[in-house]
């Protein structure tokens, strides 16, 4: 499909209005689960760095109780 101008690019034959709408709607969606997906990673990242800590400090206290 060819336009002869910018606003005819935009009004899409008269479903501009809806053909936008749903291109924003899915953009939006794409970057909500881009935001969402990292803020889970995040998460993740320090729930495995507390588990290690306090493996860590298991072990630890562990060995201390073993010298006694």
């Amino acid at each position: 499909m060819q336009f002869d101008s910018i606003s005819e690019f935009f009004a899409m034959g008269g479903y501009g209005f809806y053909v936008w709408l749903a291109f924003g709607v899915s953009a939006l969606a794409m970057l909500a689960i881009i935001v969402d997906s990292i803020i889970k990673r995040n998460a993740i990242f320090k729930s495995v760095a507390r588990q290690t800590a306090r493996q860590q400090r298991r072990q630890a206290a562990k060995e201390v109780t073993e010298r006694l």
